[in-house]
């Protein structure tokens, strides 16, 4: 039988092993290779070449930069949409400053700021935000759709128009940021959001106690608010305090409320919708913020909804007796419109949840208001006593220490300077004359 085998040459005589054993580190080698790299076929000098090249361009262009630049800033300023008012709005966007002269300093410190090279510096204009607006075509809701959509925004309006009014928002219908959606938000609704106002909600005896909305209404915007991760701004009301045994009212004041009377569609169903939002947050981590509202005024609201101020604006200006329920001692405090949609918007921008008072801690007793309705429209007016309703309550003045303190806000418009503009908005739907411009205060 003839065999084979394999003879490995020169390896007779040497063990095998198994082990293995790597090549020994070269040291330095991470600095070595790109050095080497640098070396090779001239490129360290083609770098050089390269910055000077770019220093040489950079150094012959300044000045015709600066003249292209500095004007692209004054268009920005003073031209197209929005023009100067719109770097004002993009400033003040997270400050929320009054208009004035405060406003304008700060607008012309920060033109001083890109005055060497013309240019806006950068992180001044803020990315505009999608926002829906929930009752955004009633009388609260239209203006603060009005500073959103100003600021550069994107406002969806959600609205069933049951005290809502489409005139309230046309003049935004030719704006490509603004839409109107009639739906009631008793009924669930899909949004890609950032930021949800919820307004919805009859505000007034007369239409609240026709159709409370309070609690289905706002689990349904919680629930788009949790989907989408969204912000969501209630907006309370000062009758979660019912008849208060406090005065002034604080927010850790725990309220006097009837839980079968006339108004606790409205005073319990906002205390309600307060514990949903408060659960939400809790249990859900969803962003939520809280105001309670107190009584507010101004151009745009409904006419005959039954609330004090409306009441004897449309009475004087119809030549009828002013109606003063009970002995008209009873107090109330009065905010104008504008100091409303400043404390929301500081509110949805801050970092506090609330609840916040947002009201005028300025109080009238309904005589008081009277003569100062009097004053404003006609001397002459009457007033017609009637016997009080029903758990009305008999002081209302909110304390506004905590908005003074964490939001840095505080009413500006005393009510003798904002009823005139709300007697013309009223005077123009009820007679049809010339509309004066009552929509801002100076």
């Amino acid at each position: 039988v003839m065999t084979s085998e394999l003879i490995f040459r020169g390896h007779e005589s040497q063990p095998v092993s198994d082990e293995y054993s790597p090549k020994p580190p070269k040291p330095w080698l991470s600095v070595i290779r790109p050095i080497r790299y640098m070396l090779r076929e001239q490129r360290l000098v083609f770098v050089f070449v390269g910055i000077a090249i770019a220093t040489l361009v950079f150094a012959l262009l300044p000045s015709s930069s600066s003249s292209s630049a500095s004007g692209s800033l004054d268009s920005f300023n003073y031209g197209g949409y929005g023009g100067r008012h719109q770097l004002d709005e993009v400033i003040s966007s997270r400050e929320f400053l009054p208009a004035g002269g405060d406003r304008m300093a700060i607008y012309q410190n920060n033109r001083g700021l890109g005055s060497g090279t013309g240019k806006i510096p950068l992180g001044l204009k803020r990315k505009g935000l999608r926002i829906v607006v929930t009752g955004g075509a009633g009388f609260v809701g239209s203006h603060l759709v009005d500073r959103l959509l100003a600021r550069g925004d994107s406002v969806i309006v959600v609205d069933n128009y049951f005290t809502g009014r489409k005139e309230n928002v046309m003049h935004h219908f030719g704006n490509p940021r603004f839409e109107l959606i009639r739906h009631d938000v008793v009924e669930p609704l899909l949004l890609e959001v950032d930021q949800i106002y919820h307004l919805a909600c009859p505000a007034s005896p007369v239409h609240y106690k026709h159709n409370p909305t309070n609690v289905v209404g706002t689990l349904n915007m919680l629930g788009l608010a949790k989907r989408v991760g969204a912000r969501f701004l209630l907006t309370s009301t000062s009758e979660v305090y019912g008849d208060p045994l406090q005065h002034p009212q604080v927010e850790t004041y725990w309220g006097n409320v009837n839980p079968i009377g006339v108004r606790s569609c409205y005073d319990e169903g906002k205390r309600t919708a307060e514990t949903l939002t408060m659960d939400y947050h809790r249990g859900a981590g969803v962003e939520v913020r809280i105001a309670r509202i107190f009584n507010t005024y101004g151009p745009r609201m409904f006419i005959d909804d039954g609330r004090v101020v409306s009441n004897f604006v449309a009475q004087a200006l119809r030549k009828e007796p002013m109606t003063v329920y009970g002995d008209g001692k009873q107090t109330r405090s009065f905010q104008y419109v504008s100091d409303l949609v400043e404390g929301l918007m500081r509110l949805m921008e801050g970092e506090h949840v609330g609840p916040f008072n947002l009201g005028n801690p300025g109080e009238f007793t309904m005589l008081e208001l009277a003569e100062v309705v009097r004053e404003t429209i006609d001397p002459n007016a009457k007033i017609d006593f009637r016997p009080n309703t029903e758990d009305d309550p008999h002081k209302r003045k909110p304390d506004i220490s905590k908005a003074k303190e964490l939001l840095g806000w505080e009413p500006k418009v005393p009510l003798r300077k904002g009823l005139p503009l709300m007697v013309a908005d009223f005077r123009e739907r009820i007679f049809g004359d010339h509309k004066e411009d009552s929509s801002s205060v100076s």
